[in-house]
């Protein structure tokens, strides 16, 4: 007889009986279902929430605070190789943000890293956020130029309105 849905039978064991709690003394669930006498674990809401420890001073607590995340203003960028560059683009084209969300190889809202891994056989004039020192060697070597976009002017504001 071949196997199919309406015929599968689980192996034994593998499907355990549902604890029908507080049906009688007999049935080894009764009476106080499982949760032992008195306590605060004993009723339907009476538990404690994770980490607590009694009472006592928590572990999180005790320990000093320590380390600092930058999260909200870490800069990431989408990484873009030479050789991708060279194999989407002709020689002399100018590579800007717009050009590569157009090529599909980054989404729009991305900053773009141009890193050195592959070969570029011809010279290209890019527009990016950040460039590796090898890419842009391998570049300039060729006779192309970069761009750094979005750079701060190195001026601090001055705090009045114009």
């Amino acid at each position: 007889m071949t196997q199919g849905l309406h015929n599968l039978v689980a192996p034994a064991g593998a499907r355990q009986g549902k604890k029908r709690l507080g049906r009688g003394r007999g049935s080894g669930l009764g009476k106080t279902s499982g949760r032992g006498h008195k306590g605060q674990k004993k009723t339907k809401s009476g538990n404690v929430r994770v980490g607590f420890e009694g009472g006592q001073l928590p572990l999180a607590r005790r320990l000093p605070k320590v380390g600092f995340k930058n999260f909200d203003f870490k800069v990431t960028y989408a990484p873009v190789n030479l050789g991708r560059l060279g194999e989407r683009f002709p020689a002399g084209a100018t590579v800007d943000p717009a050009a590569l969300v157009a090529a599909g190889l980054v989404n729009p809202r991305d900053k773009i890293k141009v890193l050195a891994a592959g070969d570029l056989k011809h010279k290209l004039a890019l527009k990016v956020h950040a460039i590796s020192a090898a890419a842009r060697q391998k570049l300039e070597a060729l006779g192309g130029s970069v761009e750094l976009l979005g750079k701060p002017s190195g001026e601090a504001p001055s705090g009045k309105a114009d």
